[in-house]
């Protein structure tokens, strides 16, 4: 309940900081767990995208973010879980479906890093990953806006993309990461 009076708060928050449009909000099934993957350009982007979709979510965040207790204590009850970037480690894969299996929508930046430039970067496996295993769709989405840093104001358009059904993924078994990754990209 808190947390849904806090997500309330929140929109309107940014509403009012940043001239903020979403569209195609219609595609997402407000009674479905997804997985949700989009670009990544500011600090804000977790909140962008949560704000397009519905229910709780749990998403990954760089380890370096836990450094500060209060700080982690908070982004812990939004739902976010610590990563070692540059690691495959298997425990992250196994939480991010626990999280999926307990009935919380997964956010995931498939690059693993803010762009610096505003292009998408390469993305990783982790994606397809954790979809074929819990069998969930995949929801892109798309944050776009003017200039490399968001400022007061700023004009921000939320895309939301086609689904892509969990059934058109292979089965992860046997497939290296390229090819994992060719899958999302036809």
């Amino acid at each position: 309940m808190i947390y849904y009076f806090v997500m309330i708060l929140v929109r309107l928050a940014m509403h009012f900081w940043f001239d903020l449009h979403f569209e195609h909000r219609e595609r997402i099934d407000k009674h479905k767990n997804y997985i949700y993957v989009s670009n990544h350009r500011s600090y804000a982007d977790p909140v962008l995208v949560a704000l397009a979709g519905y229910g709780r979510y749990s998403f990954m965040a760089k380890k370096e973010l836990f450094d500060n207790p209060v700080f982690a204590a908070l982004i812990r009850w939004l739902g976010a879980f610590p990563v070692e970037r540059g690691k495959g480690d298997s425990a992250v894969i196994d939480t991010a479906v626990k999280s999926v299996q307990d009935g919380r929508s997964l956010l995931i930046f498939p690059e693993g890093t803010r762009s610096k430039d505003g292009r998408v970067g390469r993305g990783k496996a982790g994606v397809a990953l954790v979809a074929t295993k819990v069998h969930a769709d995949i929801i892109p989405i798309g944050i776009n806006f003017q200039g490399e840093k968001l400022h007061f104001r700023s004009k921000v358009i939320v895309r939301v993309g086609e689904p892509i059904p969990a059934g058109s993924l292979p089965s992860v078994e046997n497939l290296s990461e390229r090819e994992l990754l060719k899958t999302l990209r036809t």
